[in-house]
């Protein structure tokens, strides 16, 4: 009897498993990878607490959403129920995302019985933080996706600066076992809401004046270090009285509001500089930007805020480490700093401030380059096509 030879045609019974859905890189493109999935003709679940930031999301999106019961003890209650539903819906692939869930993805398909494939996504650039996982977790999966080329190297061959004064960058040991197991794939954004356009609205909001060259931080500040929204504004107070017209707006939330505006007024940015109200339309907050600064001095697996800039036509200037170089490949629009450096970091503000704006054929040029390279639709096929080659081992086929 000849093997059956799943493609990617044939649709798939997939659950996507994420037990916070509180918002964060890692919840959007779980998110977007069931929904580009669905899109693609498969048989899509997502199961995970409701009543939490994107769950809602998950529900407007038309996603099939198990709502997880609290997770009990060990999180044994939240595991049993992910079992029972990959019995009952003949879940073929069981995907997890968030490190807490690396083992609960784990044991479910385990003690499921239907012997799904197990696939885990690491987002982020560090291996697991215990012994026990990094040692026997590659063993007990099918396959590890890397979001990087570099999270691939950090997962293979390990990482260490140990001079660093990050203390999560001083040492990223490998994992254990069959490194062929492990896939780079790259997430993606929505290139059909990324792309130029009008941002003087937002600017106005903003209290921009259409003179102004506005540079803007994006993401999240917490303590203590945030994503490097302090070296930013250090930079900022090197470079404004030459460049009297740039203003830095820091885009995020987090705990380190009091402190980025305690710095501001020492370093007398007062009206150069400020935290913006939190933004939930990305598209909207890149085009009102000028340039867009990442100078993250953190860890960083593959920053989609970079791809999010330049898919909008605007340049990025980033710290030099990590995944970032990687991103700021795609769109290939923008300048790399030493990560900490700020008299560095002033030199690229001040040189872009200089520099002419872009014209329309090359900012749509720089979008066609983003959405070729990390579009929703291409982050799902290469899943798609990745699923369908596990599936095709599991049949017998070749």
């Amino acid at each position: 009897m000849n093997p059956v030879v799943v493609t990617p045609t044939s649709p798939f019974r997939v659950l996507q498993l994420n037990s916070r859905l509180t918002g964060g890189g890692t919840d959007d493109q779980c998110i977007k990878l069931a929904h580009g999935l669905q899109r693609l003709g498969h048989h899509v679940w997502l199961a995970g607490p409701a009543g939490r930031e994107f769950s809602e999301t998950i529900r407007n999106l038309g996603i099939n959403f198990h709502a997880t019961p609290p997770e009990g003890p060990l999180k044994l209650r939240f595991i049993f129920e992910l079992a029972r539903l990959i019995r009952r819906e003949g879940i073929q692939i069981v995907h997890g995302h968030h490190g807490c869930d690396l083992w609960p993805t784990v044991l479910a398909g385990r003690l499921s019985g239907g012997r799904p494939k197990i696939v885990l996504t690491r987002h982020l650039a560090k291996s697991p933080s215990s012994w026990f996982s990094r040692r026997f977790l590659l063993g007990q999966c099918d396959a590890v996706i890397a979001v990087s080329n570099f999270v691939g190297r950090v997962l293979r061959e390990g990482v260490a600066e140990p001079d660093s004064l990050v203390s999560e960058r001083r040492s990223r040991p490998p994992l254990r076992g069959d490194h062929s197991k492990i896939e780079v794939i790259y997430g993606g954004i929505d290139t059909g809401r990324f792309q130029p356009m009008d941002g003087s609205q937002l600017r106005a909001e903003w209290t921009l004046q259409p003179e102004h060259y506005a540079f803007g931080m994006v993401g999240g500040y917490a303590l203590p270090f945030g994503k490097g929204q302090r070296e930013f504004l250090q930079a900022a107070a090197k470079v404004h009285q030459e460049v009297p017209l740039a203003r830095f707006l820091i885009i995020g939330r987090g705990n380190m509001a009091g402190v980025l505006r305690d710095e501001i007024e020492r370093l007398g940015l007062d009206g150069k500089a400020w935290l913006t109200p939190y933004c939930t339309d990305m598209p909207r907050a890149m085009n009102a930007l000028d340039c867009l600064v990442h100078a993250q001095i953190g860890t960083e697996a593959m920053p989609g805020v970079v791809c999010e800039a330049n898919a909008c036509g605007r340049p990025v200037i980033a710290s030099n480490l990590d995944g970032i170089p990687e991103a700021l490949r795609i769109g290939d629009y923008g300048t790399l700093v030493r990560p900490g450096g700020v008299a560095e970091l002033a030199a690229a503000l001040f040189e872009q401030a200089s520099a002419a704006k872009a014209s329309e054929a090359k900012q749509r040029a720089v979008h066609l380059r983003v959405a070729a390279g990390f579009s929703l639709r291409q982050s799902a096929r290469n899943h798609e096509l990745f699923y369908a080659k596990l599936l095709r081992r599991h049949s017998g086929g070749s």
